[in-house]
């Protein structure tokens, strides 16, 4: 499987309407299985809810990282093989953190570092294409009132930022490389096995 990675350097809200289906290919003439990062503020309207838990929460952010993944690989889209690589995403990122010094701990899609919520994240599938939408805090501002969120610029290992302008290109990058890496390692695993 091909997954291309587009990094748009414009500024954009994320909705939720973003997730609907051939949402790259329709906005930037993507073809295929994609992954769309960008920074953004996040303020999902109700009509774009696709959590039924989330119905009547806020889910909004001033600012935060946003990736956007669309896959086109099963047909018809499978929305447990959706949820596993949502998750395994979550995971990368986790590790990656890790690697950075920074501790943190997962409860299903959700990643939080000094008991703050950190991220949110969705997967879901449409008739031709299976969707997950990640997305990370830079600052803990314009978060929900109810939720202790923390944002990427909070963090701090020995009293040091962390993450700045200056790296979060490379964290964005290092992140969609390594789960692009993960998939098609996948791939190539089925390709070569022997069936029982």
């Amino acid at each position: 499987m091909t997954i291309t990675h587009k990094h748009i350097k414009e500024i954009f809200e994320y909705d939720g309407s973003q997730i609907n289906p051939s949402w790259a290919f329709q906005e930037f003439e993507i073809y295929g299985s994609s992954i769309i990062t960008w920074i953004g503020p996040v303020n999902i309207t109700p009509d774009n809810l696709k959590d039924f838990a989330d119905v009547g929460l806020e889910i909004k952010s001033n600012l935060m990282v946003n990736f956007i993944c669309e896959f086109f690989d099963q047909q018809p889209p499978n929305m447990r093989v959706a949820y596993l690589r949502q998750r395994l995403l979550v995971m990368i990122f986790r590790e990656i953190l890790t690697e950075y010094g920074v501790e943190s701990k997962r409860e299903g899609d959700d990643i939080f570092v000094e008991n703050r919520k950190l991220s949110i994240s969705i997967a879901s599938v449409s008739l031709s294409s299976s969707k997950i939408h990640f997305a990370l805090n830079i600052e803990d501002k314009g978060t929900p009132n109810d939720v202790e969120t923390i944002g990427l610029y909070d963090i701090k290992v020995n009293n040091k930022q962390v993450f700045t302008e200056k790296n979060l290109t490379e964290l964005i990058d290092k992140t969609v490389n390594r789960f692009i890496d993960e998939l098609e390692t996948i791939e190539n695993d089925i390709s070569k096995t022997k069936v029982l």
